[in-house]
């Protein structure tokens, strides 16, 4: 079925990919240009939108990586809503397509694309017609959903450019950015709080403040120091892994280790998870305009009761003992779906037990004391990644749910993407320097 609608997607607009291996400094010119597009973007605000507008996401909004009141708003919801779709489909086996063979993988890709650009439109439509995104005046209802589509379209190609010319994607990278410009404003803004006439909004400055008033505060604190322990936790996570010896089979005397991390799935699990539960509240929105609320209703902007309710990221150390029953339900889930979207990731994209040992098996590697055959390469893996897999997504999830109970800045979840967001950039520059200065290394590694 997906075969058919390959003339469709030669018709949708692409990046062109590079013809030659794109050197170092090209692609941190290309990251540095899209980054400062993306705050550009974050600056054009929409047109029509009524100065009483709550954001409904506010929660979410450093997964999404957009900037509400922005034509960005959307951010990267319809491209992570995509791929869910396509993840289950293709992981419940409805969709039968093998990522290893090129052509499956073209296709997987181009639908991505397609259902990317379709879940821009429905998600623009259905946040303006429910009100998630209040128009000032009837009139607008057409022009905020044309606005909001193409700042959707944009942040998809823009994320195409990174992919192909820059480091890492374009998803990271404005993740990233998002939660960096909160971190830093949160923590140093002098201006007067909203809730708080005549204290500073940065925790910082406010804490510097109250210890100029009768009763300093270590209340302000509480934020940057949950941030820091959760920087401080997931670098040492990601230093975790496990390591496989492997010997050069066309080399005598060549050893090396294959390493496997304990955030073996990387960060994805809490990206899609956050996608979910902003698809759950945007189903919950569209239900109570129609007015079937079976997923619960909606206040001033926030959900009141219902599974919308239990599913809206609870935040502050003291909901434990107001709600235990929400704040446990909540991390139950949250803690489930980053499993499972762990499992999902690491069987579609290529890092699976059966994947990895057919790589390492063509690169003439083999296991010390083993036989060199893709059935015990096959067999050695069986025993570690599904095991990391599940007990790395169990971990980012229970890490990202503890952390937004702590109301780090840029939100727990937001600062856990972040430090593994950048880890890895580390780490794909590093490798990136280490070739252009040294040629053969790369013809080595096949790059």
């Amino acid at each position: 079925m997906l075969e058919k609608l390959q003339p469709i997607f030669s018709l949708l607009p692409q990046v062109k990919s590079p013809e030659y291996r794109v050197p170092f400094k090209e692609k941190l010119k290309w990251t540095g240009i899209i980054l400062v597009l993306y705050f550009f973007l974050t600056q054009i605000p929409l047109y029509g939108l009524s100065p009483f507008a709550v954001d409904q996401f506010a929660q979410l909004r450093a997964v999404l990586a957009g900037h509400f009141g922005s034509i960005l708003t959307l951010g990267i919801g319809p491209i992570v809503s995509a791929s869910i779709i396509l993840q289950l489909l293709v992981g419940g086996k409805i969709i039968s397509l093998d990522l290893s063979r090129h052509e499956d993988k073209a296709i997987f890709q181009g639908t991505q694309k397609l259902l990317a650009i379709i879940f821009t439109v429905f998600e623009a439509g259905i946040m303006v017609l429910t009100g998630a995104i209040q128009p000032s005046a009837p009139d607008f209802v057409t022009i905020l959903i044309l606005q909001l589509t193409v700042g959707g379209i944009l942040i998809i190609f823009l994320d195409e450019v990174v992919s192909k010319w820059g480091f890492g994607s374009g998803v990271g990278l404005f993740i990233v950015a998002g939660v960096a410009q909160e971190i830093i404003v949160g923590s140093f803004n002098p201006l007067s709080s909203a809730t708080q006439p005549g204290v500073p909004a940065g925790k910082i400055f406010a804490f510097l403040y109250s210890l100029t008033t009768a009763s300093p505060s270590f209340y302000y604190l509480i934020p940057v120091i949950a941030t820091v322990l959760v920087f401080l936790i997931v670098v040492y996570a990601e230093s975790m892994r496990v390591e496989i010896p492997l010997s050069y089979g066309g080399v005598k005397g060549a050893r090396g280790k294959y390493p496997l991390r304990f955030i073996y799935a990387s960060n994805m699990p809490v990206i899609l998870t956050g996608a979910l539960l902003m698809n759950v509240q945007l189903l919950a929105n569209v239900f109570q305009k129609i007015g079937y609320p079976i997923f619960g209703t909606f206040s001033q902007g926030r959900a009141i009761n219902g599974l919308a309710y239990y599913l809206a990221t609870p935040y502050g150390l003291d909901t434990i003992f107001t709600e235990p029953l929400r704040v446990l339900f909540y991390g139950l889930v949250f803690t489930a779906s980053c499993v499972l979207f762990a499992w999902l990731w690491v069987e579609l994209s290529g890092i699976g037990p059966k994947q990895v040992a057919k790589q390492l098996h063509q690169m003439g590697m083999q296991i010390p004391g083993f036989r060199s055959s893709r059935a015990h390469f096959q067999k050695i893996l069986r025993k570690y990644i599904p095991a990391i897999t599940v007990l790395g997504g169990a971990f980012v999830g229970l890490l990202a749910f503890g952390a937004d109970l702590t109301s780090a800045l840029g939100g727990g979840t937001g600062v856990l993407l972040t430090v593994g967001i950048v880890y890895r950039l580390y780490e794909e520059i590093a490798q990136e320097q280490l070739m252009d200065m040294h040629p053969m290394l790369r013809k080595f590694l096949g790059d």
